[in-house]
Parts: C-alpha cells; structure tokens; sequence
C-alpha cells in the first residue's frame, strides 16, 4: 500500500516550507512548516505513523530549535493522526470544534482502509483551542488562523502569512482533487471561498494536490455551483444521490482525483435543501458505501 511517491518538501518563501505528499489522494495531505529561531509551526501532520515521522524528520532538518507548534486545520485523521509524534512537548492549536471531532471520531478513519499501515498511531488531542481568530509570531512574522467553516467540515482553520501572501488552506482547498463537503457545508464553502479570496494569496497550499496560485479557488468553486446544480434538479425529481450521480457523470470535473466524492457532495447537497443547520451531521458510513458502489464496488484507492 506505500507505492506512493515520497513527499517532498519545497522552499515557498524565505523559513515557510511546503511538506506534499503525491499524489494528493487519500490521507496523502500537506502540511506547512513555518521555521523561527526556537522552534516551527506545523500546520497539520499526517495518517500514518512512518509518515508523521517522516514530517517530525523534515522538521528536525530546518536546524532551528526544539519548541514547536502544531496547527490542526480540521479534525481528520489524515491531518491530525501524527499529532502524537510532537507530543508532548508541541503545543497542538485547532478550533474548538476540532478538538471535541478528535475525540468522538478518534481512530475511525482506519476502518475504512484496513489494509494501510498504520502503524502505532496514538491519538493526540489539541492543548489550545480557539474560536474565531488566533494570531501566532514566528519571530518577526505573524501567522493568522481563521475559522472558515462550515466549509470542508464543521471546524475548518486555514494559516495566513500576510506579509509573505502564503495560504495554508486545509481541506477547504484540494489542487487537483476532487472537493469533499460532506462532513461540512457546500453553501459554507461557497463563503469560505469569497473570504479566502479577499485575502489576496499568492502561494496556495490546499490539504492535498502541489502548490498552486489563487485559481484553485476558481476551480473550487466551479464544481461546488455545479454540484449544487445538479443537486436541485436531483432533488427536485426526488432521484436518489447515487442514482444521479451515476446518470449525471463527472463532466468538466472528471480530471479531478477521487471522483467519487460527487456522491457525498450530493448527499450534503441534498440536505441543505431540504433546510435545516449547516454541517450537520449526516450517516458517513453509509454514504462512504454508497461511494464504494459508485466506484465499482472498489475501495477507493488509498497509498498513505
């Protein structure tokens, strides 16, 4: 199951750092370093064991010292697994929500693929909660956490560089990569993107896919109005998720990895027409199978 590249880190302005994990499937997520004279800020960590210790590796290479601080974007395993690796000297920072997810959720995202080598994961939950807006100094630099969901989930942060125009993004932007929303909100999304845009970034890093410029908010929010598109007429004729997205196909958006997630979208989709809270929960596991049939009755592809 590790036949994925290895991940790569790469220099996107002076002391910030990109740690990518090709090809950005599956619980193949980003995360950014941000290095200051005693320590660094991690955004996000990583699935599995062997990889989160592959991060703390790149970390430890930057030279600097010993106190470091991690950011968790959102509550997924994927991003939040190798929290362990850092504690627990690491102060560990994620929205409020985020820390109660961690907790309820705790190691399930390993059922779905219990053929990946997990490894001896210990689950690792957030010291430092905040609500709204948090600000980090990193000597002479600020990092600037926002709370933008519900987007990609109920408790979705992203870090700011403002002074470098550097987008730590989270999962509420995915380069080349099938958006997700059925843990969040598609209409959440929607305004996530406006704020997200008004920031004016230069470099993107999304939870998954290469570094990429501003346009992912663009493409993000194409499918996201498609979806919501075809939702309405599905809804409307009271076609089953699956069954339309089975009959409506993938269209421009069929370059993106992990197409199956139309099926999750649609479900959430769904339930935002019919009314009621943003992000509220839905039955994931259930959805999850319908999103196996949708992929031939495969297990989506999974490499972490």
């Amino acid at each position: 199951m590790n036949a994925a590249p290895e991940p790569k880190l790469i220099e996107i302005a002076d002391g910030v750092y990109a740690h990518t994990q090709p090809n950005g499937g599956w619980c193949l997520n980003n995360s950014g370093l941000i290095a200051g004279r005693d320590g660094v800020v991690v955004v996000d960590t990583a699935a599995t064991e062997r990889r989160a210790r592959m991060l703390r590796d790149a970390v430890d290479g930057l030279g600097t010292g010993g106190h470091h601080v991690v950011v968790n974007t959102h509550h997924h395993g994927d991003h939040v697994f190798g929290n362990f690796v850092f504690s627990p000297a690491a102060t560990i920072i994620a929205h409020e929500r985020a820390r109660t997810e961690i907790a309820e959720t705790g190691l399930g995202l390993t059922q779905l693929w219990p053929d990946v080598e997990w490894g001896d994961i210990r689950l690792t939950l957030p010291t430092v909660t905040f609500r709204d807006r948090m600000t980090l100094h990193v000597d002479d630099r600020e990092v600037e956490l926002h709370h933008v969901g519900p987007a990609h989930t109920t408790n979705d942060v992203v870090a700011w560089l403002p002074a470098e125009r550097v987008l730590f993004a989270g999962d509420v932007l995915l380069n080349g990569c099938t958006p997700f929303n059925l843990m969040g909100s598609i209409a959440g999304s929607l305004v996530a993107l406006d704020r997200l845009r008004g920031f004016g970034a230069e470099v993107v890093v999304g939870g998954h896919g290469e570094v990429c410029g501003p346009e992912v908010i663009d493409r993000t929010e194409d499918y996201l109005r498609w979806v919501q598109q075809v939702a309405a007429a599905g809804f409307a004729a009271d076609v089953p998720p699956l069954e339309l997205a089975r009959q409506t196909g993938l269209g421009d958006h069929a370059d993106l990895l992990d197409p199956e997630r139309l099926v999750g979208n649609l479900h959430r989709a769904y339930a935002e027409l019919a009314g009621g809270e943003l992000g509220r929960p839905l039955d994931v596991v259930r959805i999850f199978g319908e999103m196996i049939e949708f992929n031939d009755g495969q297990l989506p592809v999974c490499l972490a």
